[in-house]
């Protein structure tokens, strides 16, 4: 088979791969992502795997891994291997296992890409973007969710994105490339995702046989609309201030916004605080436009998840947490971690402005809280340990101040305050016996 039967796939190589750079491929070990990787090496790319075992399916993960590592030794291509425990991630963090896995999968993923100085590509196809554009249309997804993936987003590069799962395991014939399957794949009620795959799509394809391609089609169509309203919203946010551990916008320049572009701001505002935009839907924003086109002098106020608030007065259009609802995090290594006021990201060594902590014991968890003024710290030098609050005293540090600054706990015990210190029991016992959190205020 000529490579050029992949046409799309060298088109998008092309515009987002840079030839110069080495390129790091996800590879799991499936069709798809083996594909990806004899076709980044056969269009002259230095091409390395990466391969993350997530722990979850037991001696079928250890093979996949196996395997993966075995190919690539005979194929004389870098592999690099990644695991975490997903499930006690999950429960530390209170996220799906889901959601767990892609945080680890893809900490990891940036982490060696870093170390490598490369371009990470996954091998995500047009089935694939169907999928997701479907799964998100029936979820009730803005117009950002029906336009799917795209080739590139941000740091990561999709070169299979317009071409079909069909090209694919053609392609993988042609070459005698060898996979492994995931036997939940063949399971319809294992996940959403595959109850389109194997139930909802073949039957579209019955009307239509090109129905993943239009279905993906359409999605870019609206990407452009999607990138004009993105636009819009970045123009009014340009406005915005931090104001009181918040970020707030004239009120005259959110209303002077077209209406379909004021959601938008909103979403650009939470990702400004750090709230993010996973818990905030079109209900949300509905309600807060409506508060603002409400006219009059009154304050009116609507809350959002995670502790945070819109308040409307004076003027303006303030987002913010309130200090007392700041959720309580766990930190991963290399992921940072927007967090109230500030961004915390858990490193191998200083870089920055920060704290040093001992590297943690077996199942110790480090995360980030809201200080306790009651809690007591025993500080390197000081004659016995003193409260979070008389220490906030000593710095003359206002209330304000106080209620923002995040405390590290480990294993559940308080181990540091941003601008107090380490308590000495979790200071580091030496160069390879220390980790370091990055602080930066935002």
């Amino acid at each position: 088979m000529k490579r050029t039967e992949l046409p799309r796939a060298e088109a998008l190589c092309a515009r987002y791969l840079d030839k110069n750079r080495p390129v790091l491929a996800a590879v799991s070990g499936g069709l798809d992502s083996m594909c990806l990787l004899h076709f980044l090496r056969g269009e002259g790319y230095d091409v390395s795997c990466a391969h993350f075992n997530h722990q979850l399916r037991g001696e079928e993960a250890a093979r996949d891994e196996d395997f993966v590592r075995a190919w690539c030794e005979k194929e004389d291509i870098p592999f690099y291997l990644g695991t975490g425990d997903v499930r006690a991630y999950a429960r530390a963090t209170g996220k799906s296992e889901e959601e767990a896995a892609r945080d680890l999968r893809y900490a990891f993923l940036r982490e060696t890409a870093q170390m490598l100085g490369a371009q990470i590509a996954l091998a995500h196809h047009a089935d694939d973007n169907a999928e997701t554009v479907l799964l998100n249309f029936v979820r009730g997804a803005d117009l950002r969710g029906l336009c799917g993936m795209r080739p590139k987003q941000g740091d990561i590069v999709r070169p299979f994105l317009e071409q079909t799962r069909e090209e694919l395991v053609t392609y993988a014939r042609a070459h005698n490339i060898p996979h492994v399957e995931d036997h939940t794949n063949a399971d319809p009620h294992a996940a959403a995702r595959n109850y389109l795959r194997l139930e909802i799509l073949p039957r579209l394809r019955e009307l239509n046989p090109r129905a993943p391609q239009h279905i993906a089609t359409t999605a870019r169509s609206l990407t452009a609309l999607d990138d004009a309203l993105e636009q819009a919203a970045e123009a009014a946010l340009s406005h915005a201030k931090a104001q009181d551990g918040g970020i707030s916008l004239s009120l005259d320049c959110f209303l002077a916004a077209d209406e379909v572009v004021q959601p938008r701001i909103l979403l650009h505002l939470a990702d400004a605080l750090g709230l993010g935009r996973k818990d905030i839907g079109r209900k949300q924003l509905d309600a807060i436009c409506a508060l603002a086109q409400r006219g009059g002098s009154a304050e009116r106020r609507y809350t959002l998840p995670q502790g945070a608030l819109v308040r409307i007065a004076d003027g303006a259009l303030t987002m913010a947490f309130s200090p007392a609802a700041l959720p309580k995090a766990a930190l991963v290594e290399n992921v940072p971690l927007p967090w109230g006021n500030f961004e915390l990201t858990l490193l191998h060594k200083p870089d920055g402005e920060g704290i040093s902590l001992r590297v943690p014991e077996d199942g110790e968890i480090i995360t980030v809280a809201p200080c306790d003024l009651n809690a007591r710290l025993m500080l390197q030098g000081a004659n016995g340990a003193r409260s979070v609050k008389r220490l906030c005293v000593d710095r003359k540090l206002s209330l304000t101040e106080r209620d923002a600054l995040p405390a590290l706990y480990v294993g559940g015990r308080l181990a540091a305050v941003w601008r107090l210190g380490t308590d000495v029991t979790f200071l580091p016992k030496g160069g390879n016996m220390a980790c370091f959190v990055r602080v930066v205020p935002r």
